[in-house]
């Protein structure tokens, strides 16, 4: 497998988790052991404050302080990439101008939210922070955050354009995004993610350039042997690398409904692992935010287990 329009950005870039101490503040010692964990996993990249990062949920100085701490334990190891999410244009453009100056090596951002944009508008908002930062976009498509798809043919033509260099694409539209691979194949240096975590083969093999899988947090080293093998051909390993990686996403699965909400239960999900597989001291969530308990807890390390994951000797 080749990519033949040489792209800038590929393999497996994670969403870094946030972690925080007991008493809510961020937990600087497990923010750089979750980089180093990512990094030794073989990671091509670092995706800094996006869903799994709870960036909504961080004041700005929390945003700065994540910011600067990655960029500082990372040493230029990798790219980071930053989301820089902000409502509107004039916002995303003051948000990015902050996290290029703390050392990000591109921004990823998503359609405006909260303000009723269309698609012309959603096209200038683009063009707009491009022509003001001057630095690599992807575009980040996740309307289950902003209640709008971006636009196929204004993808298609922010790319040709350079304007963005790469789509992050957690549309679950899968229509859509084969017609976005099919449409972008031929366009130097651009980038296709899919940011699903368990049909990552399936993308790969129809074309894609990586994946962004926020349970990339719990097993890059699994998304990275999956990329490795899909590269070299092997896709019967891959779909075995693959299945094994969608057991392990069952951990997303085990908070209680009734408890924890949808958004806390996969971010729950993934820093409980990270607990139990000794990277991060504590599952604490941003407010209002639930953790996750101890019952959930047992219920992921024996998912972890299960997939071949080893996790810390119990106290």
């Amino acid at each position: 497998m080749a990519f033949g329009n040489n792209p800038k950005y590929t393999g497996v870039i994670p969403p870094v988790v946030t972690p925080r101490a007991s008493d809510g503040s961020i937990d600087v010692a497990s923010l750089h052991q979750v980089v180093e964990h990512l990094i030794s996993g073989g990671v091509s990249g670092l995706f800094i404050l996006g869903s799994s990062g709870e960036v909504p949920y961080l004041s700005n100085a929390e945003r700065e302080q994540v910011a600067r701490e990655i960029v500082a334990v990372n040493a230029g190891r990798v790219p980071v990439l930053a989301g820089a999410s902000e409502q509107t244009t004039v916002r995303t453009i003051e948000e990015g101008a902050k996290l290029i100056a703390l050392g990000a090596d591109a921004l990823v951002v998503t359609t405006p939210f909260y303000a009723l944009s269309n698609a012309a508008e959603i096209e200038t908002h683009f063009r707009e922070i491009k022509k003001a930062l001057g630095v690599d976009l992807f575009a980040y498509d996740v309307p289950v955050r902003t209640h709008h798809k971006l636009p196929l043919d204004v993808a298609v033509r922010l790319a040709k354009d350079g304007i963005i260099a790469g789509v992050k694409d957690s549309s679950g539209d899968d229509v859509s995004f084969r017609q976005l691979l099919l449409a972008t194949k031929d366009i130097e240096g651009f980038s296709v993610f899919t940011g699903h975590e368990v049909v990552v083969d399936g993308a790969l093999l129809g074309g894609a350039h990586g994946v962004v899988p926020g349970l990339g947090n719990v097993d890059p080293a699994g998304y990275r042997r999956l990329f490795d093998l899909a590269v070299a051909g092997n896709w019967a390993g891959a779909a075995a690398e693959q299945d094994r990686l969608a057991s392990l996403f069952n951990i997303v699965y085990t908070p209680d409904p009734s408890r924890v909400s949808g958004g806390a239960a996969g971010l729950g999900a993934f820093k409980t692992a990270l607990v139990e597989l000794g990277v991060i001291s504590s599952n604490v969530m941003s407010l209002p935010m639930e953790a996750l308990n101890d019952s959930e807890a047992s219920a992921i390390r024996a998912i972890l287990e299960s997939a071949g994951l080893q996790t810390r000797v119990a106290s």
